[in-house]
């Protein structure tokens, strides 16, 4: 059965280029209404300009969409209400976020600046904060929405030169971990994508071949999907890119449980640290003492009551 979006509104930030362009078409082909966002800056934060977010938005009502553009910074608090209230303003509600804009400031953890910290923090952390919290009100009160953050491999797995950007991008995860949880009593669906493109960031990083075979598109169908209301799952990392698609985790392994009965010392641990280390049986988490696994039988649970 065909996904359409018709009848609700997306908001897709940093979408003058590459990966949010690509999210944009995408869901404005499918019939959603979408606020196209982008300060227009650099990929390293500098700079402003309005071409690109109205260049895409031209394209989408060449194709018969609907668009309008937005040009606030994620980076502020007022940046992000601007964002939400162009929607609300234009179209009258809001359904969707894909929060992607994004910046590198890519060096050597020794030579990092605060600058470089700060900057890098600055749009993927409080951006997301900044557009999702102005976002989720409207969201509760609805009782639909559904919400992409962006991490990446640097953020699950970690990348060389990248303590900002990694650290940055995990963040997403903590966030997701506590906004599905918010979340699921108003059908609000919070995913992750960890994406695998050539865009203007990854071109300062990627020979350029790869860049040219990595197109964005190969990402949208697992972001449109995760945005959809036939998506009924929250906290899941999809990792997407080249044609391929996974879901990553972060997992518990059942370690050794001796309890209180006695105290122990580090060469205790140290004597049991193959066992504490071992993810065998490992099973992803729901929450803080509970399992996916419990927290579905739960759910399925309240359903046949």
């Amino acid at each position: 059965m065909a996904i359409s979006f018709e009848g609700q509104v997306a908001v897709v930030t940093g979408a003058g280029a590459g990966l949010g362009r690509a999210y944009a078409l995408d869901l404005a082909r499918r019939g959603a209404k979408v606020v196209v966002n982008d300060l227009g800056g650099d990929p390293h934060g500098q700079g402003a300009d309005a071409a690109p977010a109205r260049k895409v938005c031209d394209e989408i009502i060449a194709a018969g969409g609907t668009a309008v553009p937005n040009f606030d910074s994620v980076a502020t608090y007022e940046g992000g209400y601007n964002i939400v209230k162009t929607a609300l303003d234009n179209f009258g509600r809001l359904d969707i976020v894909i929060c992607n804009a994004g910046i590198l400031r890519d060096v050597a953890f020794h030579n990092m600046s605060e600058e470089d910290w700060d900057k890098v923090f600055a749009v993927h952390v409080k951006g997301t904060f900044s557009v999702l919290r102005h976002a989720w009100p409207v969201f509760r009160q609805q009782a639909y929405g559904r919400v992409v953050l962006t991490t990446s491999s640097s953020g699950i797995y970690g990348q060389f030169g990248q303590a900002n950007y990694g650290a940055a991008k995990t963040a997403m995860l903590g966030l997701m971990n506590v906004l599905k949880q918010e979340g699921a009593k108003y059908n609000v669906m919070v995913n992750t994508i960890a994406p695998v493109a050539g865009t203007r960031l990854t071109q300062t990083v990627m020979p350029p071949e790869m860049v040219e075979r990595l197109k964005p598109e190969y990402v949208v169908p697992a972001v449109v999907y995760m945005v959809s209301k036939e998506c009924q799952d929250s906290g899941l990392i999809i990792e997407a890119g080249a044609g391929n698609f996974n879901r990553a985790a972060i997992v518990k392994g059942p370690g050794i449980q001796p309890g209180l009965g006695e105290l122990k010392d580090a060469e205790w641990v140290q004597a049991n640290w193959e066992k504490i280390c071992s993810l065998e049986g490992a099973e992803p988490m729901w929450r803080t003492g509970q399992t996916l696994k419990a927290y579905l039988a739960e759910k399925a649970a309240q359903k046949q009551g």
